[in-house]
């Protein structure tokens, strides 16, 4: 095991200059590397031993990331990735439950950082029962010297703010772990005042395997109203429709959809209706043609049908730049002559104001467009307004480069 140790907790200490982002960035991939060993070492390595090194592997990476510049969140995953190992190398080596009952207050309420949550589910086939008890006795001694509760969301106010966010979820993982509907409502759902404690309570309630109750809560988050929160639920719902009860799955595409019309929400009902997409077809279309973005993406991602696409790009009067650039992409391959309009569109759009990066992308259009129109009527029209932009915007030196590096003469 001290080969073990040698190998894996060099990568992990800290070092001077992690306040460097490059150096955090580098210093977080071979922390990754050391967990790397200590997942692989499961298979061989001694129980005792090998929950001493991830313990000491835990107790250096926050170390590490209190002091270092993780704005990439390479550290944090790797902190992540040891806290999951920690609980399952603590059952097997049969650490005694008092010294991880200690260690998880003092990990939680006076930690190097509180940004980190460990959950008392994965620890509980180490704790056993009378570790979880003492756990949870613990814990009401430190609510019992908080005083009075602040109400829900008021919690960042108080001066003991850490402490209340970490009882709070350490009540609701708790409550998972006794299988308790009951009080999975009432810590996850609250107030149910917003739609992500109501998916909170499905998540939790799929856990314990009651399933009909998630999908019921699931769809509650999903309705609570039109926003993003609610966007989410609709996915995690007709996922677990999807999984679950497969038949009822159409009908929530529908309802998603014309609750968010989209491409994306179209997409998953064309993919979920089969032979029944024509049924729905015109209403899809009618719904999306208000965002013209919308539409057009979903004609020529999801119908794979860049003819329609091309028709409801001008019919709505499309302004996407971004999905012009994939349609003019696409229907090049139909009529390469008629996507050469646009491009001329696209190229003075992007030549409207002094960029570098515009620059570059407005000669890389006129090279295409060459290239579409070589051999046709239309070559000399497009060698003309190359020319005529040269002349235009003479006095932009970078763009001028542009387009000699474009070869566009």
């Amino acid at each position: 095991m001290t080969e073990l140790a040698d190998a894996v907790l060099p990568l992990i200490r800290t070092r001077a200059d992690l306040h460097r982002r490059a150096a955090s960035n580098a210093h977080g991939r071979q922390m990754h590397d050391a967990v790397d060993l200590l997942e692989q070492a499961a298979a061989t390595e001694d129980p005792a031993g090998l929950y001493a090194v991830t313990h000491k592997a835990l107790t250096s990476a926050v170390k590490v990331i209190a002091r270092a510049d993780d704005s990439s969140g390479i550290i944090g995953d790797a902190c992540r990735r040891l806290l999951a190992l920690h609980p399952v190398h603590a059952a097997a080596a049969g650490v005694a439950p008092g010294r991880i009952v200690d260690w998880m207050i003092r990990f939680q309420f006076a930690g190097d950082v509180d940004y980190f949550e460990i959950d008392p589910v994965a620890y509980a086939p180490a704790l056993g029962e009378q570790g979880v008890a003492a756990y949870r006795d613990r814990l009401a001694e430190i609510r019992a010297g908080l005083g009075p509760e602040p109400a829900d969301g008021e919690w960042w106010r108080s001066e003991r703010s850490h402490e209340w966010f970490t009882l709070d979820h350490n009540a609701r993982r708790l409550a998972v772990l006794d299988r308790d509907v009951e009080e999975i409502v009432r810590t996850h759902a609250r107030d149910q005042r917003v739609a992500v404690w109501l998916q909170d309570t499905a998540e939790a309630l799929e856990e314990i395997g009651e399933i009909d109750l998630a999908v019921d809560w699931a769809r509650r988050a999903t309705e609570h109203d039109r926003g993003h929160q609610s966007l989410t639920a609709a996915r995690y719902w007709c996922g677990l429709l999807a999984a679950h009860r497969p038949d009822e799955l159409l009908e929530a595409r529908l309802q998603v959809f014309r609750t968010w019309p989209s491409a994306t929400s179209a997409g998953h009902l064309l993919a979920d209706a089969g032979a029944a997409w024509p049924g729905y077809r015109d209403e899809v279309l009618d719904l999306l043609a208000a965002d013209p973005r919308e539409a057009v993406l979903f004609a020529l991602l999801g119908l794979e049908d860049a003819r329609l696409a091309w028709n409801l790009a001008h019919k709505l009067e499309l302004r996407d730049v971004d999905a012009w650039d994939r349609l003019v992409e696409a229907y090049e391959r139909v009529d390469p002559r008629a996507v050469l309009p646009v491009q001329i569109e696209l190229v003075e759009a992007a030549l409207v104001q002094a960029d570098a990066q515009q620059y570059r992308l407005a000669a890389r259009r006129l090279k295409r467009m060459r290239t579409l129109a070589r051999g046709t009527d239309d070559a000399a029209a497009v060698d003309a307004f190359i020319a005529s932009l040269r002349v235009e915007h003479r006095r932009r030196p970078r763009f001028q480069q542009e387009l000699d590096r474009a070869g566009l003469a």
